[in-house]
């Protein structure tokens, strides 16, 4: 009863969802973000410490340098590359093998602003000059997609087609950073934006694991609309039946493609998407434990506390408590790990 007013009282989109991998890179959008210019003369080196839910970027204004990230090994980056750490995981940047690497935290840093630093550091060799950060992702969508992405992501220079106006962007987001004029943090996030979406693109355009599992699922012509329709309306009273009559497949052949794809029944993948946007709204937002059961479909806050519990372990109201002061960036948790971003 309550799915179905609230599916009644849903505005009419005028966008199908037709591309639920756009949609799902759509949701790639930062927040929390903390940038840094680097000035750095060789020999030179840093150990960066990890810093859980957020996503390293470095971008080479100019020079070069190696990354070495655990398991994903060594990379040489040069002029103009890009290199995400999707999963925060700590990390050592150098400008040669060899070069003394101290911790981060020990390094002068020119403080700008609340999310901007400056860093000079090296010994007076060869210069390399980096715009880097560490942003975290708020919307559901985007922590799925971050959650399955490898270790370390390279984009080379001359790897993309898009190359030019990539080299564009980063040629901007390096004078924002020097100059860092009015507005200018504001340019920076958006022109990250851009660019972490586009070392996304061609992770999933060349890299065969980025066509299996939940990625794979989202470019299927029809489980991919089928995630989307869960995605957009979770309040939905949805069931099998009715997410296979919206694909017009019959509800077994669409049972059993949802679990082959995507790797779980659809009504588990539905539960965990709405306790996914539960958990979120219930951490950023100002709201109550019933005003997200509502925006659910839920029909009592028991029933809607009962299912988060299952999934998340924690009742809402003692997630809501033990959360809401963790914004790293506005509440201080994090502080020596910003301190700590290059």
């Amino acid at each position: 009863m309550v799915g179905a007013y609230l599916r009644a009282m849903e505005p009419i989109d005028p966008w199908p969802p037709s591309d639920p991998l756009g949609e799902a890179l759509h949701f790639l959008r930062m927040n929390g973000a903390y940038y840094c210019r680097s000035e750095l003369t060789a020999p030179w080196g840093m150990t960066l410490p990890p810093i859980p839910g957020y996503l390293w970027f470095h971008v080479v204004a100019s020079g070069g340098f190696l990354l070495e990230s655990g398991e994903a090994g060594e990379r040489l980056l040069g002029r103009g590359d890009l290199a995400l750490v999707p999963h925060g995981e700590g990390h050592r940047l150098l400008s040669e093998p060899g070069a003394p690497v101290p911790d981060i935290l020990d390094l002068p840093l020119e403080r700008v602003s609340d999310r901007y630093d400056v860093l000079r550091h090296g010994g007076g060799g060869a210069p390399t000059a980096l715009v880097c950060g560490a942003v975290r992702f708020d919307h559901p969508a985007a922590r799925n997609l971050v959650a399955i992405l490898p270790d370390v992501i390279h984009v080379e220079a001359t790897d993309s087609p898009e190359a030019d106006w990539i080299q564009s962007a980063l040629r901007l987001m390096a004078a924002e950073a020097a100059e860092m004029r009015l507005g200018g943090e504001a340019v920076m996030t958006r022109l990250a934006d851009i660019l972490v979406v586009q070392a996304v693109r061609s992770w999933i355009e060349t890299d065969p694991t980025a066509q299996t599992g939940w990625l794979g699922a989202l470019q299927d012509r029809q489980i991919g609309r089928a995630i989307a329709l869960i995605h957009r309306h979770p309040a939905r009273d949805w069931t099998v039946a009715s997410l296979a009559a919206e694909l017009a497949m019959s509800r077994s052949a669409f049972a059993a493609r949802f679990s082959e794809l995507v790797g779980e029944p659809a009504m588990r993948y539905l539960t965990r998407w709405r306790m996914q946007v539960a958990l979120s709204a219930l951490k950023e937002e100002n709201t109550t434990v019933a005003e997200v059961a509502a925006r659910l479909g839920y029909r009592s806050e028991a029933a809607f506390a009962r299912a988060f519990k299952r999934e998340i372990g924690v009742p809402p109201g003692g997630v809501k408590r033990e959360l809401e002061p963790a914004d790293p960036l506005t509440a201080g948790a994090l502080a020596i790990g910003a301190r700590g971003t290059i």
